[in-house]
């Protein structure tokens, strides 16, 4: 039993930073100070991989009348989006230039091939965009600011050294370069000029917290908290409680 933001910055060797989890469900920004969880510092946005692949059906739906791919399955869409799409550095500007677009053609296994030209950048833009969805909230890297705004000032510096990506959802090429560029954006509109978050995006990035997860449980200090199956037999889901607590 453990926070996944936690597990995430133990994959990266820290105990204080900042995670930024982008996985297949939600978004996540949380602040890790020396193990614990900053609760009241953490912002989500329900904008993941499962909502890009809808959105990535969608736009293919738009763009390919004819081809009935609205019965795709969903396995199909997830490897599409995974192979083809990438994060813009400049989205509007790449979205009025044709000349920009990087076409890349997919076999979907049924005997079609499809060629992606905007769609490729546009299917991850709602992480950075919502509004794109229909959805009112700010994009991750308003989200990460404001959780680095909210820890005290004298821990803020130290925070932001560490800013640790994990999930799926962040191995889109370019979402690395993209992330850090809008929040020192967000730094400096907000006055926060000198404050320099350092981003670390390990290539493990998209198994981060289970690898986090096999790192804490191998430490000697941790052995103590294993639940053997005979235990649980005899003390039933109270154990768990009593372990962790």
């Amino acid at each position: 039993m453990a926070s996944s933001a936690l597990l995430a910055l133990c994959s990266a060797g820290a105990f204080s930073g900042l995670a930024v989890e982008a996985g297949a469900g939600v978004c996540h920004a949380t602040p890790i100070y020396a193990g614990h969880s900053w609760q009241e510092a953490t912002f989500r946005l329900d904008v993941a991989g499962s909502t890009l692949s809808r959105y990535l059906r969608d736009l293919l739906v738009a763009a390919f009348p004819d081809l009935q791919l609205r019965a795709l399955p969903r396995k199909a869409i997830t490897q599409l989006k995974k192979r083809c799409c990438y994060v813009s550095l400049d989205f509007e500007g790449d979205l009025l230039n044709p000349d920009r677009h990087h076409p890349a053609t997919f076999c979907l296994g049924n005997g079609c091939s499809v060629c992606l030209s905007s769609e490729r950048f546009r299917c991850p833009e709602p992480i950075f965009q919502p509004r794109l969805l229909g959805q009112t909230k700010p994009g991750l890297p308003a989200l990460v600011f404001q959780a680095l705004q909210k820890v005290p000032a004298r821990l803020r510096t130290r925070l932001a050294d560490t800013v640790v990506l994990a999930g799926g959802s962040t191995l889109f090429p370019g979402f690395t370069e993209r992330l850090e560029m809008e929040l020192e954006a967000q730094c400096r509109r907000h006055g926060y000029g000198a404050l320099r978050p350092h981003l670390v995006a390990k290539p493990g990035r998209g198994t981060a917290v289970w690898t986090g997860g096999s790192m804490v449980a191998s430490l000697r200090s941790f052995q103590c908290h294993w639940i053997t199956r005979a235990m649980y037999q005899e003390y039933g889901s109270r154990l768990v409680h009593e372990v962790f607590n």
